[in-house]
């Protein structure tokens, strides 16, 4: 299955500095029980890096969050996942999004045509897509095996399993800040989410879970509030737990500790919510 298991983490909270370091993330992340990996693609091609990940660990999923279309050749992406499927089945999530231009659903409708019908195929089993809108979210339905959407409120996340239906995946990447000061962990949010904030997909989400321009613009506390997790452990982990509760099959942790190095919560989180 797609990011199984209820708790993910995402490797943007790491500190990369070496070229092993997402290998050493991935094996303490495992070993603290989180069950998927996933790896920001960014503007690049981090297909080397999955594949070194997924060999240098044992059993944790690792996902790319998110590989662009625009970017990276649908033939690269599914020769790397012909190669990890053959030695390591189930390992490696193919996380796709990114498309722009003027027509974004269909460039994205064509790729996964591509990944459909030219050898080796990708199924929609081992896709999932990035998704906030109510289209990207049927395709999702329609062409993968779930969605990724991040910024996005519990209630978001209730309308969204009605539009999946009861099986494909819903992953949510959810910015986690473990700062009890609010202006502290206001800060750290809104420069954690700044850049997303002026993109148009962002911006017309925002603006259909109910904030107001003025509060996307601002990024009013309201806003950060909304979209975020930030306080002591138990009122992250309860708001974790409303994320699951509004039908989220997995959380990504995406830690911003402020001063505190995140490795240092990776475990906390995990014997807080994990049996």
């Amino acid at each position: 299955m797609v990011a199984s298991g209820s708790l993910g983490i995402a490797a943007s909270s790491l500190p990369t500095d070496g070229p092993d370091a997402e290998v050493a993330f991935a094996r303490e992340a495992e070993a603290a029980g989180y069950s998927t990996l996933w790896l920001a693609g960014g503007q690049g091609n981090n297909l080397p890096v999955i594949d070194r990940v997924v060999r240098g660990s044992e059993r944790i999923q690792v996902a790319s969050g998110i590989l662009s279309v625009d970017v990276v050749p649908a033939g690269e992406v599914a020769r790397t996942y012909a190669d990890l499927e053959e030695s390591f089945p189930g390992r490696f999530v193919v996380g796709l999004g990114g498309a722009h231009g003027a027509r974004p659903l269909h460039t994205i409708s064509s790729y996964l045509d591509v990944l459909d019908n030219e050898k080796p195929v990708v199924p929609a089993s081992a896709r999932i897509l990035a998704a906030l809108g109510p289209r990207v979210l049927t395709l999702a339905r329609d062409r993968a095996a779930g969605a990724y959407p991040f910024l996005v409120t519990p209630e978001y996340v209730a309308q969204a399993r009605v539009t999946l239906g009861a099986d494909p995946a819903i992953a949510v990447l959810l910015s986690v800040i473990p700062e009890k000061d609010p202006a502290t962990a206001r800060a750290i949010a809104a420069d954690s989410i700044r850049f997303l904030s002026t993109v148009p997909g962002y911006r017309r989400s925002f603006g259909r879970m109910g904030f107001t321009e003025p509060e996307i613009a601002g990024l009013d506390a309201r806003l950060l509030d909304a979209v975020t997790a930030w306080g002591d452990l138990d009122t992250i982990v309860t708001r974790i737990r409303e994320y699951h509760a509004a039908g989220a099959d997995q959380v990504v942790l995406r830690i911003s500790a402020g001063s505190q190095p995140a490795g240092v919560w990776l475990g906390r989180f995990a014997d807080a919510l994990l049996p």
